[in-house]
């Protein structure tokens, strides 16, 4: 199993605003140097609590002080943007990682953000793939591009002038594009099997009951199975709040309680969720009351904490309840003690994994030989 890391952020909102986009750097370079293969930057235009406006430029600033770990946005949200801009950004982004990007896409799900870019009465899936297309159709037709859709009118037909380069769109690094991957969060998401059969990965988010992230892996095999792929649960993702101590007590102590960074970051995305109709994410069970659903059952079911060997035992407890995955994401929080912040990411790389892999020895050959791999 591989260990990926993630940043929403989500920070109090009386913090200094350059202090956290420091201390959400130092994480990533902190997650480079442990071993940490990807790390995920999430966008988000219009919250001050989630400040990072644009996870291109943040990844941008991580490039050359980075050197192993894959970046990859998390994610970029397709429908605020012009096809023409994001095909460029993406395409010098890949070229200034080295191919080292992920491309990390989805059609925003912050209410403030769909409503300040004009997108609340409109399909932002079918304008998120319309994007998308007219991005591969610039990457990869020929100049002068016309290009007509339902949201977007993508042309050079009149500018065009080859001999010095005008009218052209720069390609990235990578053909026909970096490695995609999207967000699930729906249980049972159609979405997840079309996204997968276009070759997209799904990642499952880290405030959803393991109840219906087990969901996702049937529809992400289905997808493999329409085109044509080995039905390999290891390109499956799953990110998980996870916080680990050398004492128990320590650890049960900082993510349990409601008033430290895991209270304040299950309050905070229940009130947005809530309003967007996506309470039932946080169900402990189906047909469970929305009344009931509270942080304190949150901390309690959704949250993995403790020292390294009870970490590394709930992780194998994981995945035995919601099937095989290839990569677990970390979910960095606010670093409300930096000290036991850091020491968790550390643990978590040296000593919890190590753990993880060796128990998973034998299910890891039995699938490689499944695939022969």
């Amino acid at each position: 199993m591989k260990l990926s890391y993630f940043i929403q952020p989500v920070h109090p909102i009386n913090r200094n605003y350059r202090e956290i986009l420091n201390e959400d750097i130092d994480s990533v370079i902190l997650a480079d140097r442990l071993g940490y293969e990807e790390a995920f930057i999430g966008e988000h235009f219009t919250d001050i609590a989630e400040p990072i406006t644009s996870s291109l430029m943040f990844l941008a600033r991580l490039a050359p002080v980075t050197n192993k770990i894959k970046l990859g946005s998390g994610v970029t949200n397709l429908p605020v943007y012009h096809p023409a801009m994001i095909a460029g950004h993406i395409a010098m982004m890949d070229n200034l990682l080295d191919g080292r990007l992920i491309w990390g896409i989805g059609p925003g799900g912050l209410p403030s953000d769909i409503e300040i870019f004009g997108n609340r009465e409109l399909d932002r899936n079918m304008k998120m793939v319309e994007v998308f297309d007219q991005v591969m159709s610039l990457w990869w037709g020929e100049p002068p591009y016309n290009l007509k859709g339902e949201f977007f009118e993508t042309t050079t037909r009149e500018t065009l002038t080859p001999e010095i380069g005008q009218g052209i769109v720069p390609k990235p690094l990578t053909n026909p594009h970096p490695p995609v991957v999207v967000t699930a969060l729906a249980p049972y998401s159609k979405g997840i099997t079309l996204a997968t059969e276009r070759g997209w990965h799904p990642i499952s988010c880290q405030y959803v009951q393991d109840h219906w992230t087990a969901t996702h892996l049937p529809r992400y095999l289905e997808g493999l199975k329409n085109i044509g792929k080995p039905q390999d649960p290891r390109g499956w993702r799953v990110a998980k709040c996870i916080f680990v101590a050398e004492d128990e007590k320590v650890a049960s102590k900082y993510a349990k309680s409601i008033d430290g960074p895991y209270g304040f970051y299950f309050s905070n995305l229940m009130k947005k969720l809530s309003g967007g109709g996506k309470i039932g994410l946080f169900a402990a069970y189906p047909d469970q009351d929305e009344k009931e659903i509270t942080v304190e059952q949150s901390l309690k079911m959704q949250v993995i904490a403790g020292n390294p060997n009870s970490v590394a035992e709930q992780i194998i407890a994981l995945r035995e309840k919601i099937g095989d995955f290839g990569t677990l994401i970390y979910t960095g929080l606010d670093w409300v003690n930096k000290e036991l912040g850091i020491r968790s990411m550390e643990l978590m790389a040296e000593k919890v994994m190590p753990q993880v892999n060796d128990a998973l020895k034998l299910s890891d050959k039995d699938l490689d030989h499944k695939f022969n791999l």
